[in-house]
């Protein structure tokens, strides 16, 4: 594994770089937005033109990476993030800040494709899943660390935004003195269409857009709802770094339960975990700060491995050519559901007040599970010896892995179908 990881080192240094300053960024915005007195529900408007810009990146990037080249698009875009991030330090307008948002969005699309392609051209078929793994860590780990340097200054100042935007330009460095040439890039998988896949894996498709509109909720009004409620910066960095730390901690388990026992199952009781914990936190907020960021820990621990696990149930119903186009529309489905969600839920929270957080998290995960209920009366579960692997991935609304696990996912069941036997391969 040690050798593994010093063959990427200075990939991961930058990409660490990349999430810190992500991190930082994402709950500083909605922390300034509050004392700025942006109205709520504008707030959760500048929040979702990420996700929209997070959406066109992804499409166009490929196209730019292939004509351009890695190192250029890379140096392109850090530095067009990099000046977004000071931008919003002027410039302090709704209307101005969802335009930085959106190109913080499109930017950082573009970031991680450059990123994600570079460091799955170091991996074998044998180092690809302990890479992945790593990236993981590192993406989560980054954005989870990210948070507490809202400590490191004042958020009513500009310090914070020059910091967002020096760790965005430093990330550059390692990548752009990475030794031997770039990579290759491949041609993004024909998607399958949306209807087609909803029809083949109706959980799949309802559970990918649910997820992500929650995580989009979690990270783009996350800070806002911990100010609303009256904590400390100190306070607001620990609730949103605990949530990302439980889904780090909790993606492997989770994903090895799943493999194991009936998925739907297993996604049915991680996603109702999720409801009872938001739930939970609403009276908890009022009493016990304490309690708070444990049941915040806890919530982030089920929500944030959801979307493996949508990926996972759908791939249990698709054929192996199929697997690897199907997640490039699921990331789509879930990067849908991240647009929507923070605008929609900052409208109940400018209504209801912030309690309106976590009870709209609570709604959208019980009805993932309800309707999961729903679909075990409708079609028999898959035979455990027929699942697919489940693979680490990550929804439209965060910083994904989706090149590396597409890769990783293709490569096992390279592997599986080389070992199944005739009868195996009739089943297929």
């Amino acid at each position: 594994m040690i050798q593994v990881v010093l063959s990427a080192w200075t990939l991961f240094l930058g990409i660490a770089m990349m999430m810190l300053g992500n991190g930082l960024q994402v709950s500083l915005l909605g922390l300034r937005a509050t004392t700025e007195g942006f109205p709520t529900a504008t707030t959760g408007l500048i929040m979702s033109a990420y996700y929209v810009g997070f959406l066109a990146g992804s499409t166009l990037a490929p196209r730019i990476v292939r004509n351009v080249g890695h190192v250029r698009v890379f140096a392109a875009l850090a530095s067009l993030a990099s000046t977004a991030a000071l931008i919003h330090a002027v410039f302090i307008d709704p209307l101005a800040w969802g335009v930085m948002r959106f190109i913080t969005g499109f930017c950082f699309a573009g970031l991680y494709v450059v990123a994600e392609s570079w460091v799955n051209d170091r991996a074998t078929n044998e180092t690809r899943g302990q890479l992945l793994s790593v990236y993981m860590v590192v993406t989560l780990g980054g954005m989870a660390l990210g948070q507490l340097l809202l400590n490191v200054a004042d958020p009513g100042g500009f310090q914070l935004f020059v910091l967002a935007s020096v760790l965005v330009s430093l990330a550059l460095v390692p990548i752009a003195l990475t030794a031997g040439s770039a990579p290759a890039f491949d041609n993004t998988p024909s998607k399958v269409g949306l209807w087609q896949l909803y029809r083949i894996s109706p959980l799949g498709v309802v559970g990918a857009m649910a997820t992500g509109a929650a995580h989009g909720v979690l990270f783009g009004m996350g800070a806002v709802y911990a100010g609303q409620i009256g904590l400390s910066v100190a306070q607001i960095s620990l609730f949103m770094g605990v949530a990302i730390t439980g889904g780090m901690l909790f993606q492997w388990p989770v994903g090895r339960l799943s493999d194991r026992f009936d998925r739907r199952r297993v996604m049915i009781v991680v996603t109702l975990l999720a409801a009872i914990f938001a739930i939970a936190a609403v009276p908890i907020a009022a009493t016990s700060q304490t309690m708070l960021l444990v049941l915040t820990f806890l919530f982030g621990g089920m929500t944030l491995p959801m979307y493996s696990l949508c990926i996972a149930h759908t791939n249990d119903h698709l054929e192996p050519g199929q697997m690897v186009a199907a997640s490039g529309t699921l990331v789509l489905v879930g990067g849908i559901g991240a647009c929507f969600g923070p605008s929609l839920v900052a409208g109940l929270m400018s209504m209801a007040g912030p309690d309106a957080f976590f009870v709209a998290l609570a709604l959208v995960h019980a009805a993932i599970g309800l309707f999961g209920l729903y679909r075990m009366s409708q079609r028999a579960a898959t035979p455990l010896d027929e699942q697919s692997p489940n693979v680490p991935f990550m929804s439209g609304a965060l910083p994904g892995a989706a090149a590396m696990s597409a890769r990783a996912l293709r490569d096992q069941m390279d592997s599986d179908l080389a070992h199944m036997s005739r009868s195996q391969m009739n089943r297929w």
